[in-house]
């Protein structure tokens, strides 16, 4: 068996963005120019809203809505739980953005998007920031939200990386948002998939 040895000069550490972007299989199961990619992301966020990481809610429990808003973008917003720090404001997460690791799938499907957008807002407080993948292009403002704790993330995928022909589904009936290892039982939480696209004529598809 042959050995091999690595200098330190051989070793490239990337940054979580650019990991992404370089191995997207990974995190979505598909490479860069995979026709299904943008259907993966989708299907990656809703999985997460139903699948949250328990340290910020048990499985099936969240209530999210998708809204897909254009063949490359599209819309979640969750009843979620905020706690904010003693401050006042919201932990920041990677490169200083409102998406931390514990949205860390969300987080990934936005490395991959030209543009994004967060909003969380709780106890009467919203903050709000816009993202250039994501690397905010701005601390967070605040805004005066609406009622309730929740968070709101707009995506915009890069079409120069996903390929300006592939497109987001219309099949959302057929979507797989449990995938096998999930054996959570039926909760009070929910999905709402919504197509925006055609003319106003919305369709939309439940996932429990």
């Amino acid at each position: 068996m042959t050995e091999h040895t690595y200098e330190a000069a051989q070793i490239t550490v990337l940054e979580f963005d650019a990991s992404i972007r370089k191995r997207p299989s990974m995190y979505f199961g598909v490479e860069q120019g995979g026709p299904a990619l943008p259907s993966c992301v989708l299907c990656a966020v809703a999985i997460h809203a139903l699948h949250p990481a328990t340290g910020v809610a048990t499985e099936h429990t969240l209530r999210s809505v998708i809204e897909i808003t254009d063949s490359l973008s599209f819309t979640m917003t969750m009843e979620q739980p905020h706690s904010w720090e003693a401050s006042g404001a919201p932990a920041l997460g990677y490169y200083d953005s409102l998406l931390g690791p514990e949205w860390w799938l969300p987080a990934a499907a936005a490395a991959l998007c030209e543009r994004a957008a967060v909003q969380m807002w709780c106890e009467g407080r919203g903050f709000r920031q816009d993202l250039a993948g994501i690397r905010p292009l701005t601390a967070p403002q605040e805004f005066e939200p609406q009622a309730g704790s929740g968070t709101k993330v707009t995506f915009a995928l890069d079409p120069e990386y996903v390929g300006a022909a592939s497109a987001l589904p219309t099949d959302l009936e057929r979507l797989d948002l449990h995938g096998p290892h999930c054996s959570a039982a039926a909760g009070p939480g929910h999905v709402i998939i919504r197509d925006l696209r055609d003319g106003g004529t919305d369709r939309e598809a439940l996932y429990r």
